[in-house]
């Protein structure tokens, strides 16, 4: 079956950039970043604080702004988290706004080289920090990860769809089965082996359906689709708290299409 993409397309969203464009007169945007929450404002709260240009939403430049530990709320309340921070923000905004956030909690955690413990500063020319002693650079973390919808059966109502919700989950909430990808393994390995760990089941023919830059904290979901081969449902507890099969017209609570994996699910359902 051909499958259409699920992905945002950041490229056709917003411009995620390193350097403001030369020349560059257009309004502003600050991102706040406050802990992990957000609070966006078109003026920074204090120009002392570090800040990190972003990118170009709709014309507008977007700059981050860490907040220090000891700075109180800039916000007096109004920030958010960037699951809260989605329902308020287009698509694009939001895209910015998470990066605004792993950028920064990227220069707060590597302030000092790995290798020799120096103080680090920014690298020129690029979205780097260097050693100016050993001159290691250090460039923000992109941790990739593999998510995946299991489906078996004939393409149409009778078709069915294993849905799992994970231990960590605050809600009753049943979703494709995710997993980060291990050194030395490509993505369709990482797809194979996470199902058969976390569900005790085996596939095949994966396919890739999408991706989205995921910001809890730096992740990059890479979404597939996969057919079920064989085997039973034996959750990996640690993991896992509930596994089933489930038909279009009986699922349980899933995710919104916030997620790559409320789309990949949402895909699977209009299908015919």
């Amino acid at each position: 079956m051909e499958l259409n993409l699920v992905s945002m397309n950041t490229a056709a969203l917003y411009q995620p950039l390193n350097d403001v464009p030369g020349g560059f007169v257009g309004e502003r945007r600050f991102v706040h970043v406050i802990g992990t929450t957000v609070f966006v404002d078109d003026r920074a709260e204090d120009e002392a604080w570090p800040q990190h240009f972003i990118g170009i939403v709709d014309g507008i430049g977007w700059w981050a702004i860490d907040v220090p530990d000891a700075a109180g709320d800039p916000s007096y309340g109004a920030a958010m988290d960037l699951y809260r921070y989605f329902g308020a923000a287009s698509e694009a905004e939001w895209l910015a706004a998470g990066r605004a956030v792993q950028v920064a909690e990227w220069v707060r955690t590597h302030r000092f080289c790995g290798r020799c413990a120096t103080p680090t500063g920014p690298s020129a020319g690029e979205r780097g920090l260097i050693c100016p002693a050993c001159e290691l650079v250090v460039y923000p973390r992109v941790a990739p990860a593999m998510i995946t919808l299991i489906t078996r059966g004939e393409p149409g109502p009778d078709q069915e769809a294993l849905l799992a919700r994970g231990v960590r989950f605050p809600v009753p909430m049943y979703s494709c089965l995710a997993g980060f990808v291990e050194p030395g393994e490509d993505l369709e390995g990482a797809v194979i082996r996470e199902v058969k760990e976390e569900v005790g089941v085996d596939v095949d023919d994966v396919r890739y359906v999408g991706s989205q830059p995921w910001p809890f904290p730096h992740s990059l979901m890479v979404g597939f689709r996969v057919n079920y081969t064989g085997g039973d449902i034996v959750c990996e507890e640690s993991e896992i708290m509930d596994a089933n099969w489930y038909r279009k017209d009986d699922l349980p609570m899933i995710p919104p299409t916030m997620s790559i994996a409320g789309r990949i699910i949402e895909q699977w359902i209009s299908e015919v």
